[in-house]
């Protein structure tokens, strides 16, 4: 199963804030020997956020979506949501729940009324509006919950819910899916040829070894170390070392010079 990500929200897109799910998904992921396939960026357009998961619901793959579940106008998630499932919106009542309590602890605060009743608290009871037969994701930091419908999981955009919102999820949904594939890389520094030079034995190197991908990451001479590729093998495959001798001995032939620092 792949894994996706989807970060929604205008402030991202227009650069008023800067995003940070992207890097702790991936750190989040790789802890338990996970991958991340694809990431995509959306703003706060319900049609098009509609669009988007109904492609990625019609698909096999997990996964999660950041922001957008609150109750004010330029929330979408909920609402796209369940129009990509062709369901309509239906209150919780575990949701609803779990609103009343923190609304009730932000009264013994001293931050407004515990009264349900009152319009305000109307409105944060529709953050617990989720589409038809979705189930509830646990928010450690405030109780107001995400949701889930099949293999998605929709948390909040504040990093402080999400991440241990997406945290819980791994553990508990798809422990099993853990460690599963351990993934290995070798690369090493290559001076003195050009992408170009390479690029044929980079080919060989994926013909006659399956399941190994070869890589290239070209460097202009950034840090203090002249221009560059950093060239490697990567993959699962029992031969990856047998791969990646034969990528080294490969640029060497072409007049490479190597590093493998």
């Amino acid at each position: 199963m792949a894994i996706g990500l989807i970060i929604i929200g205008d402030e991202i897109l227009s650069g008023k804030r800067a995003d940070k799910h992207f890097s702790k998904v991936v750190e989040l992921l790789n802890a338990r020997g996970m991958q991340l396939s694809w990431a995509q960026y959306l703003g706060d357009d319900r049609d098009f956020c509609a669009a988007t998961l109904k492609r990625t619901m019609a698909s096999e793959d997990i996964v999660f979506s950041c922001g957008g579940i609150g109750a004010t106008p330029d929330d979408h998630t909920r609402q796209s949501a369940a129009a990509a499932l062709g369901v309509g919106l239906e209150l919780h009542p575990d949701a609803a729940s779990l609103i009343a309590q923190r609304t009730a602890e932000m009264a013994a605060e001293g931050r407004g009324s515990s009264d349900m009743n009152l319009p305000e608290n109307k409105q944060r009871l529709r953050m617990g509006e989720f589409p038809k037969g979705a189930k509830l994701i646990p928010n450690p930091y405030n109780k107001i919950p995400g949701f889930n419908c099949g293999h998605h999981w929709f948390v909040p955009g504040f990093p402080v819910m999400a991440w241990p919102m997406i945290e819980w999820v791994l553990d508990t949904q798809y422990a099993h899916l853990h460690n599963q594939e351990i993934s290995r890389e070798l690369s090493m520094r290559v001076f003195d040829i050009g992408e170009a030079d390479a690029t044929p034995l980079m080919e060989q190197i994926e013909s006659l070894f399956v399941g190994v991908k070869v890589f290239s990451l070209p460097s202009m001479g950034e840090a203090g170390v002249r221009r560059h590729i950093e060239l490697g093998v990567k993959g699962n495959a029992p031969n990856i070392d047998d791969a990646f001798l034969r990528l080294k001995n490969g640029v060497v032939a072409l007049g490479a010079t190597i590093s493998t620092e």
